[in-house]
């Protein structure tokens, strides 16, 4: 039942897209060129085993999380709990669903997406995204549990975070990062690009509003779900751009930049600034694993999830895990 559920009814037009997402765009598939750049070196893959039914995977430990199944609007779908019985690599199986709290249901979606977890003390933290389809009439919501691994231990301390129709920036697909004992949340899709914000308390925000990254003169902006992480003297913001949720048509592909302080600027590896529309390509498509990104960095490690969309299935959503190398600080998969 479980793997039927996930594996079968995660629909391709599930997580954190504007349905202005229904243009067509060319997949981004890497060529030989782009492995001779160093954009893609030989691939430090980890062997996956269980229901790998992720998209949007958020992972902390041996506890793991994902976009909910769209079902109906007024009961849509909440976020999936995975456990793991070995590592990352699993083997992972699907446990159950968190319910979702009432204020999520007045966005008249059929599920909410993008989770990331953070633990703080003895407590965990799960964000995540509702919102009304390919608006930025949206919240970012927030739970918290001393048991993580199960899904009714969940309580929902509303949002923490709005957007409507009067900001140009949209509060989905949030990450919460923990820098020096401050914490700060980045998010953002599409609109006006990647922002980052202080937290004041773990459940609500403060000061300004930063732009880390956008593009500039591309229709619809397609940028989103942003993680952070900091190695050595660089913060590190990776980002997934253009179009998921299309199966094997999706042209998601994951891009990185680096800063010396958390809120930027960021540039990628020829000097561009992302919030001027640069990023390095660090992971497209290739052979079955078509569209990745929804990246996650594991518990601030140089360890990458992501989802991707499986060529040799039809083209339902995967997780996939790569621990990624360095060269010159910067990361290559």
């Amino acid at each position: 039942m479980k793997n039927t559920l996930v594996l079968l009814s995660l629909s391709l037009v599930l997580a954190a897209c504007s349905s202005l997402e229904t243009q067509g765009h060319t997949p981004t598939v890497l060529t030989p060129d782009d492995a001779a750049s160093g954009r893609l070196q030989s691939q430090a893959v980890v062997s996956m085993s269980g229901d790998l039914g992720f998209h949007d995977p958020g992972i902390l430990g041996s506890v793991g999380f994902s976009t909910g199944i769209e079902t109906t609007i007024g009961n849509p779908g909440g976020i999936l709990v995975h456990r793991s019985s070995g590592g990352v690599g699993g083997s992972w199986s699907t446990v159950g669903t968190i319910p979702v709290a009432a204020w999520a249901k007045n966005y008249n979606n059929k599920n909410i997406w993008a989770p990331d977890i953070v633990k703080n003390g003895s407590t965990y933290y799960l964000y995540y995204s509702a919102s009304q389809f390919g608006t930025n009439n949206s919240g970012i919501g927030v739970a918290t549990s001393t048991n993580p691994g199960d899904p009714n231990s969940w309580r929902d301390l509303g949002r923490a975070m709005l957007t409507s129709n009067g900001k140009d920036y949209n509060a989905i697909d949030p990450h919460v990062f923990n820098d020096n004992g401050t914490w700060w949340m980045a998010f953002g899709s599409f609109f006006s690009g990647i922002k980052l914000v202080k937290l004041s308390s773990m459940t609500s925000v403060s000061g300004s509003i930063i732009t880390l990254a956008t593009r500039p003169g591309v229709q619809y902006n397609p940028i989103e779900a942003p993680s952070l992480m900091k190695r050595n003297n660089y913060y590190y913001l990776f980002t997934s751009w253009d179009f998921c949720c299309r199966g094997t048509g999706s042209t998601y592909s994951i891009r990185v930049g680096r800063a010396t302080s958390i809120t930027g600027p960021y540039v990628d590896q020829a000097g561009r600034r992302l919030d001027q529309g640069g990023g390095t390509l660090l992971l497209g498509s290739s052979g079955n694993q078509i569209g990745p990104g929804g990246q996650d960095i594991i518990d601030g490690s140089s360890t990458l999830a992501y989802h991707y969309y499986d060529g040799n299935d039809g083209g339902r959503p995967k997780l996939a895990i790569r621990s990624l190398s360095w060269n010159n600080d910067w990361p290559v998969p």
